[in-house]
């Protein structure tokens, strides 16, 4: 293991870096936007913040500016990690990584069973915060991510600044669904390029040919023409169409 560069948004842990030489990883898990590596000895918890990446390289391809840390790998290749902004984290618990405090608060995962609407119509109850806001708390789900956020918002015609404990139970039921449908359907496009992400085969994420209201604002609604607005909702920007969403 070659580490490069420790200071990332927190100092990559000298536990880490004596104990995961000689390891097996027995599997590879995520939760949320943390990739888990397991190894009998322990977990590896690794985030890629806002513009972090993995790669793997041949050991003897030239590490370049950004590339902090390698994990060697029996087969003469490296798991490289580059992270340009450092806002990445690499992180080692020999305990169970739920409960890690990174891991342990946050949300259901929005594709497995037993998210649905019962989960959001309960979850919302006496709440004030706009809808989309909600959404993107991890503490509450995970994966909903802003443009995601509009996008599912646009499939169940749900205006984002709306009270989220002011929706009833069968719209939270229309919602959940459409979470269902556009995170599917991103993953099987390889994500969204706006900027600088890409896939792990280096190629871009393809959902961006996809979206429907995010980063379409003065552009006509596709169902009924109006403009979509854009809007700053949690000092993010909001996409939707004042007609179709209420």
């Amino acid at each position: 293991m070659v580490v490069r560069d420790k200071r990332l948004r927190w100092p990559v842990p000298r536990a880490l870096i004596e104990t995961l030489p000689g390891q097996r990883i027995d599997s590879v898990t995520r939760r949320g936007k943390y990739l888990l590596l397991h190894t009998a000895a322990g977990t590896v918890i690794l985030h890629l913040g806002m513009s972090g990446s993995l790669r793997i390289v041949p050991a003897d391809t030239t590490a370049e500016k950004h590339d902090h840390v390698d994990i060697a790998l029996d087969s003469g290749r490296v798991v490289r990690l580059r992270d340009p902004r450092r806002f990445g984290a690499l992180l080692w618990t020999a305990k169970d990584p739920a409960a890690h405090k990174l891991l342990k608060q946050l949300g259901p995962e929005p594709l497995d069973g037993d998210f649905d609407g019962d989960y959001l119509f309960h979850q919302t109850r006496g709440l004030k915060v706009a809808v989309k806001s909600f959404l993107m708390n991890s503490h509450r789900v995970v994966g909903v991510g802003n443009i995601y956020a509009s996008e599912t918002l646009f499939l169940a015609r749900i205006h984002p600044q709306r009270a989220a404990g002011r929706i009833s139970n069968a719209r939270y039921a229309e919602l959940a669904g459409s979470i269902k449908k556009v995170l599917t359907a991103a993953i099987a496009a390889g994500g969204t390029t706006l900027r600088d992400f890409i896939r792990e085969d280096g190629e871009p994420g393809y959902f961006r040919q996809h979206l429907r209201v995010y980063g379409r604002g003065g552009k006509p609604c596709e169902r009924c023409g109006t403009t979509i607005v854009v809007r700053v909702t949690g000092q993010r920007s909001t996409y939707y169409c004042p007609h179709c969403q209420h």
